[in-house]
């Protein structure tokens, strides 16, 4: 019988049945969709970006307002915390140049099957299909296969995950049993919509590399893809948030050129060669930033330099949520205690994406999902001393 509920198998879950059943509790872990950490495996897909390897601070310095409320749980497993637990597990790491950390084998799946192995020995219970319904009175309910199942724990976690990507099971329905405690579900890590003319059609799909996107005051130095709705990619979601929130986005499109260099180059003698084939005898300027500069820069002024250095992208705002790497909004602060413990009932924690807190790519996301799980699943052992 167990007497400790995890609600939710993604990274933050995963972690907090893991912290429980360490402490010695009885765990049932249950998930909504047919298999466990569903989001967790599509992130590994293009290669599984576990955590950022740099100074604590800068690490810090990424979750941006939300930093004071996540820096002690990121103290107590941070950056290096993710590393040593994965090769824990057997798995093991390499640091990019950029810092970000991977597994070796690139994928998510080996990392998974050595954890749910781990949690099954450590005699964690885990349920699919099983979908909570909210509470009645100390009871929490759920729908499952074989009908409704009450549950009266002595302590729950609530990992249920964001509201992107809802066929892998973040779809955001369980604010509804917890409402006047969340706030509104935001886009995070989205591309932005652009009604593109026909001259575009040819670069779908082709990544802009070597440029510097600048956004109310956020810079990245990333790549952004040109897609058949508009533009996305690791660089792009770097300066999302501040575009989200009305800043306006430019792009350097020569940033290791200054605008110096850039007039000087530009008055070489042109020939009789088209003016695509001068930007890109003389700047090295590729099909793709070239497409991008008649996009946003026609008619083409005198002096290009101003727009290359600093082209404005006209948008149609965020792509839909659901295509959304993650979300912003969800169970806010207030409602928890240092603990993450909520106010209003004792014994039930929040951890992971569903909390009101957002950070860009590159190992932040997956970092304080399982930080704010390890965190609330303590806790919990804790109280139940």
């Amino acid at each position: 019988m167990s007497d400790t509920l995890v609600i939710g198998a993604g990274p933050a879950g995963l972690m907090a049945a893991e912290a429980l059943a360490q402490a010695g509790h009885k765990v049932l872990l249950a998930e909504a969709k047919p298999s466990p950490a569903r989001k967790f495996l599509m992130a590994g897909k293009s290669g599984l970006n576990l955590t950022k390897d740099e100074p604590f601070e800068k690490v810090l310095k990424a979750y941006g307002a939300d930093a004071p409320r996540l820096r002690p749980m990121l103290e107590a497993f941070g950056p290096q915390g993710v590393q040593n637990w994965a090769q824990a597990l057997g798995q093991p790491l390499f640091t990019g140049s950029t810092g970000r950390v991977f597994p070796k084998s690139m994928k998510a799946s080996p990392l998974l099957r050595a954890w749910l192995a781990r949690l099954d020995g450590l005699g964690v219970t885990l349920r699919t299909r099983w979908h909570w319904q909210g509470w009645d009175g100390d009871a929490v309910l759920f729908h499952t296969p074989h009908g409704p199942e009450r549950v009266t724990p002595a302590a729950t976690v609530l990992a249920c995950g964001g509201a992107s990507w809802a066929r892998l099971g973040s779809d955001g329905g369980w604010a509804a049993h917890l409402e006047g405690q969340c706030s509104p579900f935001l886009p995070a890590n989205m591309g932005f919509r652009v009604a593109w003319s026909d001259h575009m059609q040819r670069h779908f799909g082709h990544p802009v590399k070597g440029v510097a996107l600048h956004a109310g005051g956020q810079s990245s130095r990333g790549e952004c893809v040109i897609s058949a709705s508009g533009l996305e990619g690791g660089g792009l979601y770097e300066v999302s948030r501040a575009m989200r929130d009305g800043a306006a986005l430019t792009i350097d499109l020569l940033p290791d050129l200054s605008a110096d260099v850039i007039r000087q180059r530009l008055s070489r003698p042109r020939g009789k060669a088209s003016q695509s084939n001068h930007l890109r005898k003389v700047l090295k300027l590729t099909p793709e930033k070239q497409a991008l500069l008649m996009e946003f820069a026609r008619p083409l002024p005198e002096d290009l330099t101003p727009v290359l250095k600093a082209l404005p992208v006209l948008h149609d705002g965020p792509s839909p949520m659901d295509q959304a790497i993650s979300t912003a909004g969800g169970l806010r602060f207030d409602a928890l205690d240092d603990t993450l413990m909520l106010k209003g009932r004792p014994g039930t924690y929040g951890a992971g994406e569903m909390l009101d807190w957002e950070a860009p790519t590159g190992g932040y996301l997956i970092t304080a999902c399982m930080a704010t799980g390890l965190w609330a699943g303590r806790a919990a052992a804790k109280r139940l001393g």
